[in-house]
């Protein structure tokens, strides 16, 4: 099968956050399993050209007929880490890729439209024909629109879409002057409820929900995520527009690169172990301990690794690391601070607590040290408002990591808790759950974890290896997508 990703990011070159790892991951499996992968991305001036190998320009004179006119753009070629990706760079005064940002511009709208309508323009005039061309979230969200009410009648008539949202929260929001720079124009046509109307607001477009109504299958990152998105307001009001759509709606749950993530060869970590030699992790918390001058003795450690935002829970990050401290254990945090006042709030805390021997908070990200954190820390926390799939989990199981998770999206497929998981045999449970979103429901399931930790170690030490056992690459998920593929072709 011969198959084009279009979207905004892809790791290691261009990453915003998980969706970057995702259509990396995924392009790598779906090439292992014998399809043609390209990747077509935008050429922004702050990626990392030096992941890029190869890199050459691939077609000189690209027209984009956009508002009324042409943008000349270039279109150049090179691969990342083996995965063919082709870069779009348009040469107007616009700049829409170099603004020294992904994401973050107030007319990102119009970039992202600008980058779906040169996307589809490049594989007509190149003569690409997909058999399934996957867009992710928002900013492609105008893809299957224009492929369906445009390109189709020039030649592009089987190509079939898939379209994964990765986050509700974000819909690509805009008025009718998208309508006229794309060239679909017609906007009585376009704002229409079961087109692209906003759900709630009669004067906008929603790129999203274009992408829900005109694409063949729409997927979100988990099951039990694509349950909450129909039947809660996790979908930020595009719930029945899912409802209407639900016969081509589903979660398929996003894998880890396992040749990443890997304590038997990261080359990050100083100590290499698996659930054989188990008593090899020890070393890395040693190792762990030394590097942030954390106290060297008998204690469980507890991490959290991941965005400091009110998506992640922050309120209970910060409770579960006071909470971590008067149970006797250490706290690592690894995390970049999403706005200012939660900034302030975690700078305020690291001063204070700079010279506790049992807590370090590193305010950033640093990639070697999240790989050190995973293979040191005994659990790691995951207290998510919401959590569309969740990679910290995971990442945590493959390590030998207890996780501690609230029940929510992605977090539900993955961790089962070790003392109440009825739908799963004490063999195959590998963490512990919550459900509230309170303290109390947080400290019940520490207090447990805690508990076993300190009262029965060999116990712990088992629950610690049956995670390590699960498979979470992207060996399943890459199956998964072949099966949709499969059958949006054949429809």
């Amino acid at each position: 099968m011969y198959i084009v990703q279009i979207a905004s990011e892809c790791a290691p070159v261009i990453k915003a956050g998980g969706l970057g790892d995702v259509v990396y991951g995924l392009s790598r499996e779906l090439e292992i399993r014998g399809n043609t992968v390209e990747i077509i991305l935008p050429m922004y001036d702050c990626m990392r050209y030096d992941h890029i190998w190869g890199l050459h320009e691939a077609y000189r004179d690209l027209w984009v007929p956009w508002d009324g006119d042409r943008v000349h753009c270039s279109v150049f070629c090179g691969w990342v880490h083996g995965r063919v990706c082709f870069f779009i760079r348009p040469h107007s005064g616009d700049n829409f890729f170099d603004r020294g940002q992904y994401y973050g511009a107030l007319d990102d709208h119009m970039r992202f439209a600008f980058f779906s309508k040169a996307a589809l323009e490049f594989l007509l005039v190149s003569n690409k024909r997909p058999d399934i061309i996957h867009c992710h979230d928002w900013q492609t969200g105008l893809v299957p629109v224009m492929l369906y009410e445009m390109y189709k009648w020039h030649g592009m008539g089987t190509q079939r879409v898939c379209y994964t949202i990765h986050n509700f929260k974000h819909q690509g929001i805009a008025g009718a002057n998208v309508l006229n720079a794309t060239g679909l124009n017609n906007e009585s046509y376009y704002f229409q409820y079961d087109r692209l109307l906003d759900n709630f607001n009669p004067l906008a477009i929603n790129y999203m929900k274009g992408g829900i109504v005109y694409s063949n299958f729409v997927n979100t990152v988990s099951p039990h995520h694509a349950w909450e998105a129909r039947y809660s307001d996790i979908s930020c009001g595009l719930g029945h527009t899912l409802e209407l759509h639900h016969h081509k709606f589903g979660g398929v749950l996003n894998g880890i690169d396992y040749e990443v993530w890997n304590p038997e060869g990261d080359r990050y970590i100083p100590h290499h172990f698996s659930y054989d030699n188990f008593a090899e992790k020890a070393n890395n918390k040693k190792a762990l301990r030394e590097r942030l001058l954390l106290g060297d003795s008998d204690k469980p450690l507890v991490c959290f690794i991941g965005r400091l935002d009110d998506q992640k829970g922050v309120h209970l990050v910060h409770h579960a690391m006071y909470y971590t401290l008067s149970r006797g254990g250490q706290f690592v945090l690894l995390g970049s601070p999403t706005e200012s006042g939660i900034g302030s709030w975690f700078w305020h805390e690291k001063n204070h607590l700079n010279n506790n021997p049992d807590c370090h908070l590193e305010l950033g990200f640093n990639e070697e040290l999240a790989h050190l954190i995973y293979a040191a820390a005994d659990m790691i926390v995951v207290p998510s408002n919401y959590e569309p799939c969740g990679l910290t989990q995971t990442i945590g199981l493959r390590y030998g990591t207890v996780p501690i998770v609230r029940g929510v999206g992605g977090l539900v497929n993955t961790i089962f808790d070790r003392d109440y998981d009825e739908n799963h045999l004490p063999e195959e449970r590998n963490g512990f759950v919550f459900y509230q979103s309170d303290r109390h429901a947080l400290e019940s399931a520490m207090d447990r974890a805690f508990g076993l930790w300190y009262e029965s170690p060999q116990e712990f030490r088992e629950l610690a290896i049956q995670g390590m056992k699960y498979d979470y690459s992207w060996n399943h998920p890459g199956e998964k997508y072949l099966g949709i593929y499969d059958y949006i072709r054949h429809r």
